[in-house]
């Protein structure tokens, strides 16, 4: 497993954004909003196409992928996912390393991956609850988030 996530990094990450390691927080960081996405696409008990495809896309256009690395990125998150024994390790670093901002794009995200089935389930409500408490989102930002997500 741990010989996977070396080779997916090591093969998608750019040598000129390894300098201070910078490149490999970033691959941790890609794979970590990742599964929380996927996490939340998993919530209702059913993972649909839609949401595999609002996924896969957000991947692409937020982290600058091909269609093939956001697929492999998808891969290795699930396993990831799987693998975890809680949502801590994910949202934890995702709440060190990114700013207000970046974290407000990644609930938008969220917010879109729990719609893009066309309903949203109780679970996929207390995920995004606590997904924002994880991420230290203030009070009203999770409304703002959602109300982003769904002008889109």
């Amino acid at each position: 497993m741990l010989d996977s996530i070396k080779a997916f990094f090591s093969a998608k990450v750019k040598p000129e954004e390894v300098a201070g390691d910078r490149g490999g927080m970033d691959a941790r960081i890609r794979l970590a909003a990742c599964a929380m996405l996927l996490e939340l696409a998993h919530a209702d008990e059913e993972f649909s196409d839609e949401e595999r495809k609002h996924i896969r896309d957000a991947m692409a256009r937020h982290f600058d992928l091909t269609d093939e690395e956001a697929r492999d990125l998808m891969a290795l998150a699930e396993q990831e996912r799987q693998e975890s024994v809680d949502l801590f390790q994910f949202a934890g670093l995702i709440n060190e390393q990114y700013d207000e901002g970046q974290k407000m794009v990644l609930a938008e995200v969220m917010w879109g991956v729990v719609h893009s089935d066309g309903h949203l389930s109780g679970h996929e409500n207390y995920l995004m609850t606590k997904f924002s408490r994880l991420l230290d989102l203030r009070p009203g930002y999770l409304t703002e988030a959602k109300k982003r997500a769904l002008k889109e």
